[in-house]
């Protein structure tokens, strides 16, 4: 990825609507999950980001054929024992939820196969996955007894069994549905369930037999060989991406963005939540459901914002916007405490750490925690070299902190946005309005 640097400086208004890219989460799955139906699937508003391309080359690689034109996609399934072995070593790029889906879903196959990806990728957790697979008779090699990247899956036939997640992650749970699709008998998940539920809905919508209750979802695998359906569908657009806009709104006293046909599913809305709490002026219109999912129109104007606390089950609805939300902590008044987000450090950097370094080089008081970080918020910001180090999240935080910031801010690796938003710095600069724009 080029190490490209953007310079930014605060601008007086920030006015507009935007269409934010389709929903990260459910372009990987709704593309992996058809490649294993019985019949070929059309996809609109896929997001042609880094990660999700990772996964259509990696089912590519597996004897899926998938075709792309901008952000349509076609995916010809194979059926759940139709993928192929592959001729080479699986690249995930740096996405986790390829490695760690493609993990659970290779873990029954009848051949073995080896993904990596690249050294972020390669530094992330793999055990939370590998271990509970291991328990459903998965025979899964790696680095460091499979706690790092590479991941040799060697497949084999695999049991049901009843498994309690340790860790509240849409990764794993989606992890261990998929491994049950293939399992001689149902897969009850407990503990952790609170995460993301996009796989839930997906496969139920595909004639999955799916279970889901109050910390309790169990799998039946298909009976019947026509299973999984193919699911033709648009994907809804990213509230992770969103919510960057709607900081940007919320903290700038000259500032009204409305974000059209974004995911609005209770397990994503939590930056919502925590932006309500802290005073921001929000309303939502036009809502409805597409693709299994619902969705609506945010639009955001600005005002004062005040502290708040996140934490508890809030985190595993808001785990990717805490970079962005901090930059609104950063901007409110009082002192904001996010707790009980340990998880920020295994992502794509540890986003405790650099939060911290970075909007400290712009002037917030954030202080880190083991488990998350302390803003003191309502001071003056000012411009600053920073840097994003390869993070996506990061950087269009850090992005947004210029909007208010005095001077100039100057953001290294800038690039890394095309991970989840590739026009990022286009949407930015359609809503700057400048002096002499309206």
């Amino acid at each position: 990825m080029a190490e490209t640097q953007v310079a930014l400086t605060a601008v007086p208004r920030l006015r507009g609507s935007l269409a934010v890219p389709g929903d990260k989460s459910i372009s990987h799955r709704v593309v992996m999950f058809n490649a294993v139906a019985e019949g070929n699937a059309r996809i609109t508003n896929f997001l042609t980001g880094a990660d999700c391309l990772s996964t259509i080359a990696c089912m590519q690689a597996l004897g899926v054929r998938i075709e792309r034109n901008g952000d349509e996609v076609q995916v010809f399934g194979r059926g759940l024992r139709g993928l192929q072995p592959p001729t080479t070593v699986l690249d995930c790029g740096n996405s986790g939820t390829t490695i760690r889906l493609l993990t659970g879903l290779l873990a029954g196959q009848a051949f073995s196969a080896t993904l990596t990806g690249d050294e972020s990728l390669r530094s992330r957790p793999m055990l939370r996955v590998v271990e509970p697979l291991r328990r459903l008779g998965a025979e899964i090699e790696g680095a460091d007894g499979g706690k790092r990247a590479p991941l040799t899956v060697h497949g084999r036939p695999l049991r049901g069994g009843k498994i309690e997640l340790t860790v509240a992650s849409a990764q794993v749970k989606s992890a261990l549905l998929l491994a049950g699709l293939l399992a001689d008998g149902p897969v009850e998940l407990t503990g952790k369930t609170a995460s993301r539920d996009h796989t839930e809905r997906l496969l139920a919508a595909m004639g999955i037999d799916l279970r889901v209750e109050q910390g309790r979802i169990v799998l039946y695998p298909p009976a019947h060989p026509v299973f999984p359906y193919p699911l033709s569908l648009r994907v809804p657009g990213d509230p992770s991406s969103a919510t960057f806009w709607w900081v940007a709104a919320a903290m700038h006293p000259e500032a009204e963005i409305t974000t059209t046909g974004v995911c609005l599913n209770p397990t994503r809305t939590g930056a919502l939540d925590v932006l309500r709490a802290m005073g921001a002026n929000i309303s939502v219109q036009n809502q409805r459901n597409e693709g299994q999912e619902p969705v609506g129109d945010v639009t955001v104007r600005g005002g004062p914002l005040t502290a708040t606390t996140i934490g508890g089950d809030l985190i595993p609805r808001l785990i990717d916007e805490l970079p962005v939300l901090a930059v609104a902590a950063a901007n409110a008044h009082g002192t904001t405490v996010v707790r009980d987000a340990a998880e920020l450090r295994a992502k794509e950097s540890d986003r405790i750490a650099t939060v911290a370094t970075e909007l400290g080089k712009l002037g917030a008081a954030v202080t880190p925690t083991e488990d998350g970080f302390v803003i003191d918020g309502g001071g003056e910001l000012h411009g600053a070299a920073v840097e994003s180090y390869g993070d996506h999240r990061l950087a269009m935080a850090l992005a947004v902190a210029s909007l208010t910031a005095e001077g100039t801010t100057t953001i290294a690796n800038a690039d890394s946005v095309v991970v989840s938003y590739p026009s990022f710095w286009e949407h930015l600069a359609q809503i700057s309005m400048r002096p002499g724009q309206t």
